[in-house]
């Protein structure tokens, strides 16, 4: 027993012993914990709680504690940021030495530098449509002989192609024959009419034989022989290859009948699928080198004739039409190649080529590029000025840009977000803050900047995700948790502003005008549809000189724009009223499908496929029971709903009144 509380005892004196080590090493002026007058802590200062937070929902920032209003969950406090040099943005992650390593972090300096952009294409050769020519029979007759009787023959200017017996042109040589004979018994008549007449019948049968396709070396031989041949040649009027044979022997033709289609291919078209990131550095006259697997090492060089003006819907493509030198002929329709365009960027954002800067080139012809303005040498138009067609002016100009590699900036699809290395007053330690910047288009590995950074400021390159999820743990703004609140009014989150005029909930007042509108066409009635359709005007002026839409030349500004055009010289009729309908639900579906429409009021949109014709209707309802303003009693179900918009809450009709009301 007394062994065991001996054993007690000396655990306590340890413990006393340790308590007063403790003491005496840290000192009453080392203890946390100990306010002094100033109202901080001794050894550290008090830090401000800013805002109160959710752990899973860091866009969740509230001035009280509480309950997220997401998940329930208790809510955490979020102290002001800074550095220790009390520093520091809200966007801001502040690292020593050590984190920096174990973060990977690497910058470069944003910097001013020339940008090329090297695009690479695929296309496929095929033939100069400006190049074909097709031997047609001049005269009618049946085809005894072909010469070339298979497609794919390489024939000569003058080469001999078809003999051809036709009736008709037996009887101009019989004319022709007979001319000359009169001509000659008239000679010596003393009446000059009787020689003038007989000289012009001669001109006349010659020039007969020559429309018919007859060489002057045949007439000739026809006069020597001084009988008719009863079978004519045909000869080949161009140099080219053969691609398509429609006649054969035996075959009787009439006049026009297509006998041969032959090609040049002295010269080809190179047809290329550009994507639509690739269009802003194409432009008509650029060069384009071109290599084909068939001649490996060797280059071909074209220039680009021709830009579609619209975007293929399946491929999501653009196609450039390229004119390409083949005097050899090693390019064969049909080829694949790859193309390569450089492009460098000029004055004002416009592409650099030295060949075509300050010089004039022909619209239809790429080929032909001169120092003035003359006409063309092929087709005679005027020649532009290639900087319509977006090149730079100056011959010598180029642009020094504002570029940052490619892998700085952290991307979302609707904003790009960098991170900036900052000084702070301890040389080990950085701070990185966050910024939103406008990028322009990829240059091979660089992007170009807009605006949001400076020259001789440092970008984070690598370790940028890092840092964005630190910021994301500390519920502080990033890339994918952008400045943003919780509104309890409308219980959504949004980003920090209210609904802009980028939002389709801009019509959310002038939306009811227009649903009265289609109900009263759906009724079959033309004046409470006019009063509605002319209020749902005046509000559409009202949204563009209350958002100032104006002025503004981008964005939902021209959507608006162009709905207050569709709305001008309304109609009071039926028939006029309906057609007005469908107009601006035309304009209303693009805005709803570009722009983000969250309202309460939910919209159904519908499809009539026996409207207009045929050619089908479209319109806007807020139920999803079908009511027909195209047709009205007549097909009220006519119908079907094709999509969507809004959130599905308890409905508001504040035009019922108004519509049900008849002037």
């Amino acid at each position: 027993m007394n062994e065991g509380k001996k054993h007690w005892k000396l655990i306590a004196l340890g413990v006393v012993a340790g308590l007063l080590v403790a003491g005496i090493f840290s000192g009453p002026s080392s203890r946390e914990g100990d306010p002094k007058a100033d109202g901080s802590f001794q050894g550290r200062k008090i830090k401000k709680i800013k805002y109160w937070s959710c752990s899973m929902h860091p866009q969740i920032k509230l001035p009280e504690e509480g309950s997220c209003p997401i998940c329930a969950m208790d809510l955490v406090r979020v102290y002001e940021s800074g550095g220790e040099d009390g520093s520091g943005s809200e966007v801001s992650l502040t690292l020593n030495e050590t984190s920096q390593k174990l973060a990977e972090v690497e910058t470069v300096q944003v910097k001013y530098q020339e940008v090329s952009n090297e695009v690479r294409l695929v296309g496929k050769v095929d033939y100069d449509e400006t190049r074909f020519s097709y031997i047609s029979a001049w005269v009618p007759g049946r085809i005894d002989r072909l010469f070339v009787d298979f497609t794919g023959t390489k024939v000569r200017k003058g080469d001999h192609l078809i003999e051809l017996y036709s009736p008709e042109l037996l009887a101009t040589q019989e004319e022709y024959l007979q001319a000359i004979k009169n001509l000659e018994e008239t000679k010596d008549s003393q009446l000059s009419v009787i020689r003038d007449t007989a000289r012009t019948t001669l001109e006349s049968a010659k020039e007969k034989l020559r429309l018919y396709g007859i060489k002057t070396e045949q007439i000739e031989e026809i006069v020597k022989r001084g009988v008719p041949d009863e079978h004519m040649t045909i000869y080949s009027p161009v140099t080219g290859t053969v691609i398509h044979k429609n006649g054969f022997e035996g075959m009787y033709v009439k006049t026009g009948d297509k006998i041969y289609t032959i090609a040049d291919l002295s010269r080809v078209w190179l047809y290329l699928e550009a994507y639509e990131s690739d269009i802003q550095w194409l432009h008509y006259g650029q060069d384009v080198k071109i290599v084909a697997e068939s001649y490996p090492g060797e280059t071909f060089h074209g220039k680009i004739a021709f830009i579609d003006p619209f975007v293929d819907e399946k491929t999501r493509t653009i196609k450039i039409r390229v004119n390409v030198d083949n005097k050899n002929e090693k390019l064969k329709p049909g080829m694949f190649v790859r193309a390569t365009i450089h492009a460098v960027l000029g004055e004002n954002g416009k592409v650099y080529e030295e060949d075509l800067a300050g010089k004039w080139i022909c619209p239809m012809h790429p080929d032909v590029i001169k120092s003035e303005q003359e006409p063309c040498d092929i087709c005679g138009m005027d020649l532009v000025k290639t900087s319509e067609f977006g090149f730079a002016d100056a011959p010598t100009a180029k642009k020094m840009v504002l570029i940052i590699p490619k892998a700085a900036p952290l991307i979302t699809g609707k904003r790009a977000v960098v991170y900036v290395e900052n000084e702070t007053k301890k040389s080990s330690t950085k701070r990185y803050e966050g910024r939103e910047v406008v990028l322009g288009p990829r240059a091979g590995e660089n992007y170009i900047v807009l605006s949001g950074l400076k020259e001789g400021e440092r970008v984070v390159t690598k370790g940028n995700f890092k840092i964005d999820s630190a910021l994301q743990i500390q519920a502080k703004p990033s890339m994918m948790n952008p400045a943003g609140y919780y509104s309890e009014t409308d219980n959504v989150l949004t980003r920090g502003v209210s609904a802009s005029s980028e939002s389709a909930g801009i019509l959310a007042s002038a939306l009811p005008y227009y649903l009265a509108t289609s109900k009263a066409l759906a009724e079959d009635d033309p004046q409470v549809a006019f009063d509605n359709i002319k209020e749902f005007e005046s509000k559409i002026e009202e949204i563009i000189t209350t958002n100032s839409l104006e002025d503004k030349s981008e964005g939902i500004a021209d959507e608006m724009k162009l709905l207050r055009e569709k709305l001008q010289n309304i109609g009071s009729d039926l028939e006029s009223l309906r057609s007005q309908l469908a107009k601006i639900t035309g304009v209303l579906k693009t805005i709803f499908e570009k722009y983000e429409y969250k309202e309460s009021l939910k919209l159904y949109l519908s499809f009539c496929p026996m409207a207009f014709d045929g050619r089908g209707g479209y319109w806007l309802q807020d139920s999803e029971d079908i009511r027909n303003p195209y047709f009205g009693a007549k097909m009220l179900k006519c119908g079907e709903v094709k999509k969507e918009y809004g959130r599905k809450i308890q409905e508001s009709k504040p035009m019922e009144g108004h519509a049900g009301h008849k002037m």
